[in-house]
């Protein structure tokens, strides 16, 4: 922790730097990722504060819209559609994804109630092969999966309608720090 805590004081030393950051936020992206710390959207894209809008859950999962219930999630979506007026989104799964990877395996979960819950919320499983660690095959079915699922989203909906957003789908290589991305035209994701 102690590393941590001595870069947040050093971060600080530069408020001129993020002084124009209090004007506002005017995002163009939102980039939907798994919570996995592995996984850092800044890092991956090169983005600076304020171009990026994230959006991070167990299994990058996307809630089915109007479940009776709000959501963070739908919330985050529709804010970063409707207000931040994003021009794309970014769903971005992970290689080693432990939240695919156990839907994946069907694994066992009763231990961890809220997680079997919020994973329920990925149906149906993704297809894959259990035995890979990569989970690969299962992950990008999932990203695939869930683009649909954002697509459903009245906001989001009404936005592609009018061409005015666009919807991506990338794979990030957790051990290659490589990222790929679907091309529909292939139905693969291809090196970006």
């Amino acid at each position: 922790m102690q590393p941590l805590i001595d870069n947040a004081r050093m971060f600080g030393q530069r408020p001129e730097e993020f002084a124009p950051l209090a004007a506002g936020q005017s995002p163009q992206v939102l980039f939907i990722t798994c919570s996995d710390s592995r996984v850092v959207p800044a890092l991956i894209t090169g983005a600076r504060p304020g171009e990026l809008f994230e959006l991070r859950t167990a299994g990058n999962i996307i809630p089915p819209y109007g479940s009776g219930q709000p959501t963070g999630e739908a919330a985050t979506i529709e804010y970063a559609v409707e207000v931040l007026g994003v021009r794309d989104v970014v769903i971005c799964g992970h290689s080693h994804c432990g939240a695919v990877g156990a839907l994946v395996r069907g694994d066992d979960l009763d231990a961890v109630p809220a997680v079997r819950d919020w994973l329920a919320h990925a149906a149906p499983p993704p297809a894959g092969v259990p035995e890979d660690p990569e989970v690969a095959e299962g992950v990008q079915a999932h990203v695939l999966a869930q683009v649909l699922r954002l697509r459903s989203y009245p906001c989001v909906a009404r936005r592609l309608a009018a061409g005015r957003l666009t919807v991506h789908a990338w794979y990030y290589e957790v051990h290659r720090g490589t990222v790929r991305v679907h091309d529909p035209a292939t139905d693969a994701f291809e090196a970006l």
